[in-house]
């Protein structure tokens, strides 16, 4: 079965304007086999992936299901090929429950049978290892049973062949172990499975086979069993590039930030930050590790001057001056002008950060344009450096004055940490810089934020990935439930150490 064709690719083509996003793309998926895709950002996998999944049509080439000619022109369409995707964004209705979210938009006869619904939804579970309650409420889950919802919605439906998202993005390690166990149940009853991930020691540990894409080309499929990490990065950048992440022994290492029993409550009055209490040296990473929504957003936020906390205090060491400012009592303009910046990378990062419809440089003007000395704004330094971004982060567009919404996410992304590190700032908080990065933008930053380290800047990093939070960070901060459950020595410390303090719920040593 692992050598009979569930999909594939011939000579697909798909352009956008000039822009052409894939080109002449031959690709195979077998059923019971998991197959990884990798490539840039900006290489064409989402592209490629969702003319599979019946969202994009292609300009050229055919798509063969079980080696049948297909025409995939709608996500209805897919489905009726038995083709389900998961996208790393959720599609739930939140007050809707588990299985109310399964069948919603099937056609039935009559009223809905939700017993028996409940029921097949728990025979799925039951088949493949899933946890979930099918009367449970979507807000009362975690982002895990969110993702479980997704899958059983298309297994529900039929799907035997499943693409999956950056499907570990926000998991834990426990929880990610978990979910492979539940793919390789699906491999085993012949079921056709695609990955879409940028973590390569997942791909190694998962997958049968990988297919990579460079600049919207196949570059080739290998089997995995016979790669190496090294192998398949040079695959996709075209030329050899270090792996490693070069962590120097922190220098001088003064406290610059001091967060004291800071207390914080969204606007509903729920506590998402409880007791929070920590320091940061200069010249050092601080890692922020955490399941999503556990408070590390509301708490860069605090610091910043972005959120009022309840209580507490944020303590800032000016180099400059000596003098130990309180940021509570601050503007966000103020904590930026004394050195402390945060890069923050949401989902939407044209939404927050970056305006769209702005060039390159119009979008470096939106950090300058108050210190302007008459009514004309002044283009040059702006410009200059938009360029010097765009060169050293290898950012992929036709110029600077390119608007911002014409390049890809990762493209987005460089621009906009790139901005927030030339401010030369003293406290530089970067909260998921490489999300949705490829492994080659991934490591620029990587060296980005060592480098403003060895400057003797105090760097605290919020990351999704526990190997580069290991590997980068001096010091590891462990964030759960709004609490800090502990303080690890990023050099000693292990995945499951982290991932056990990630669903803590108790405070920890707070050093």
């Amino acid at each position: 079965m692992a050598n009979q064709a569930a999909i594939e690719l011939k000579n697909i083509t798909k352009t956008f304007g000039s822009v052409v996003a894939n080109k002449n793309v031959n690709l195979r998926a077998n059923r019971g086999e998991i197959l990884s895709i990798l490539g840039e950002n900006g290489s064409g996998k989402t592209t490629l992936m969702n003319m599979i999944s019946g969202i994009y049509f292609p300009d050229e080439g055919e798509i063969f299901i079980d080696g049948e000619p297909a025409v995939i022109a709608s996500p209805k369409d897919a489905f009726d090929y038995k083709i389900g995707m998961i996208h790393q964004h959720f599609k739930l209705v939140d007050v809707f429950s588990a299985a109310e979210n399964i069948i919603l938009g099937l056609e039935e006869q009559g009223r809905y049978n939700l017993k028996a619904a409940e029921e097949r939804i728990s025979a799925i579970c039951d088949q493949y290892g899933f946890e979930l309650d099918p009367k449970k409420k979507i807000y009362t889950m975690a982002v895990s049973e969110k993702q479980t919802v997704e899958i059983i919605k298309v297994l529900y439906r039929g799907a035997d062949i499943l693409i999956l998202d950056e499907p570990t993005a926000v998991l834990t390690p426990q929880e990610t172990q978990k979910l492979f166990a539940v793919l390789r149940r699906m491999r085993e009853d012949g079921k056709c499975i695609i990955i879409i991930t940028h973590k390569l020691h997942e791909v190694l540990s998962l997958s049968d086979k990988v297919a990579v894409l460079r600049k919207g080309e196949y570059v080739g499929t290998v089997e995995t069993a016979k790669t190496s990490e090294a192998e398949l990065t040079e695959m996709m950048v075209g030329k050899k590039i270090s792996l490693n992440i070069e962590r120097s022994e922190p220098k001088d290492a003064q406290v610059r930030l001091e967060v004291h029993h800071v207390d914080c409550s969204n606007r509903e009055g729920t506590l998402v930050l409880d007791d929070v209490s920590f320091h940061v040296n200069a010249g050092e990473i601080l890692g922020i590790a955490g399941i999503a929504g556990s408070g590390q957003r509301e708490l860069l936020e605090v610091i910043a001057g972005l959120q009022k906390s309840d209580s507490g205090a944020v303590l800032y060491h000016n180099p400059k001056t000596g003098n130990v400012d309180n940021l509570q009592n601050k503007t966000p303009l103020q904590i930026r002008e004394l050195g402390v910046r945060l890069s923050f990378v949401p989902e939407d990062r044209l939404g927050m950060g970056l305006v769209g419809n702005m060039d390159i440089t119009d979008n470096m003007m939106l950090r300058s344009y108050r210190r302007g000395k008459s009514a004309f704004l002044e283009r040059k330094g702006p410009k200059d450096l938009a360029e010097k971004i765009i060169e050293d982060l290898e950012v992929v567009t036709p110029g600077a004055t390119t608007p911002v919404r014409r390049l890809s996410g990762g493209n987005v992304q460089k621009v906009l940490v790139g901005r927030e590190i030339a401010a030369s700032p003293t406290v530089l908080m970067a909260a998921y810089p490489v999300r949705g990065l490829d492994i080659n933008s991934s490591y620029t930053i990587y060296n980005l934020l060592n480098q403003q380290k060895e400057k003797g800047v105090a760097v605290i990093f919020v990351g999704e990935d526990l190997d580069v939070l290991l590997e980068l960070c001096d010091r590891i901060l462990v964030i759960g439930s709004g609490k800090v459950t502990g303080i690890l020595d990023g050099r000693t410390a292990t995945k499951e150490q982290v991932g056990l303090l990630m669903t803590k719920t108790e405070g920890g040593e707070q050093k």
